[in-house]
């Protein structure tokens, strides 16, 4: 389907695509671009491209498809770099965890060439990164979301649904701003409450003593706080708004069990407790099957 693939950024989202289409039969050639030249040598001697590129230019000649997989806060410069060396057939599409951002970068950068590109999110990740911190599985069995513009073309909307597909990844389609809103929620806020509480008690005087004792249940619950810093720094800034909504409406739960432990309401705080458990349960059920 693609015989040249450019990749900017090779760590564990882009270098993830690379292995698990380099399992394909007539695997495109992959180029790796990125900021680090040690990052990229890295990504060669681990297999996950074919070549190594500074030069965009040189990079794009005769390619079929660009992955961005970089923070969202690099797409606008990337796509502005990138725009001359188009041609009509060249599909752009991206990793970001945050959509309305990139789709409104596309059509500012893109400008006659918006058609092209096709904003996407697969929701499969890890709190490691770099080319390393690359699986050739990563994307089995997850969910990709991808969020074409109205003038998007439908062949290139296929196209990259195919790609994800084979990389194992179930693909759907949404608005943008409905994308930002639902991962606001079930992704963006559970992020922030990781590491706002490992900052919490990374900043006490007793620090040392509390991390000694912590053990599975905070190891599981402040996992994704080890994530990289500079996404998710993109990632909450890119979605501010959306994300200070959930961010009250967490705060205004948090006042209710406050109340509920001040009042020393037992009974409410078991019904509280058992809506939870059997929301998480089902949901966790329902994941399985």
């Amino acid at each position: 389907m693609f015989k040249k693939i450019v990749i900017f950024g090779v760590g564990l989202i882009g270098g993830s695509v690379a292995l698990a289409l380099k399992k394909q039969p007539n695997a495109p050639q992959i180029t790796g671009v990125g900021r680090s030249d040690q990052s990229l040598q890295e990504a060669l001697h681990l297999g996950l491209i074919d070549v190594a590129e500074t030069d965009i230019g040189k990079a794009l000649q005769g390619t079929d498809l660009i992955l961005i997989a970089t923070p969202v806060a690099q797409t606008p410069v990337i796509l502005r770099a990138i725009y001359p060396h188009l041609n009509e057939n060249t599909i752009i599409t991206d990793a970001g965890s945050t959509k309305s951002d990139v789709m409104a970068y596309a059509k500012a950068e893109l400008g006659d060439k918006i058609s092209q590109f096709i904003g996407g999110h697969p929701i499969a990740g890890a709190e490691k990164s770099g080319p390393t911190a690359a699986m050739a599985d990563l994307y089995h069995g997850k969910n990709v979301i991808l969020t074409p513009d109205t003038s998007t073309q439908s062949q290139a909307v296929e196209k990259v649904k195919a790609l994800w597909q084979q990389c194992g990844a179930i693909v759907s389609t949404m608005h943008a701003q409905d994308h930002d809103s639902v991962f606001a929620a079930v992704s963006h806020l559970p992020h922030l409450l990781a590491f706002a509480l490992v900052e919490d008690l990374a900043k006490r005087d007793n620090a040392e003593l509390l991390f000694k004792f912590a053990a599975s249940g905070f190891r599981d619950f402040t996992r994704i706080a080890g994530s990289h810093p500079e996404m998710w720094r993109d990632i909450a800034l890119a979605n501010k708004n959306a994300l200070l909504s959930e961010l009250n409406s967490y705060q205004q739960a948090l006042n209710e069990m406050t109340s509920l432990l001040e009042q020393e309401d037992g009974q409410a705080l078991h019904a509280l407790f058992e809506h939870a458990s059997r929301a998480r349960n089902d949901w966790a059920k329902s994941k399985i099957q």
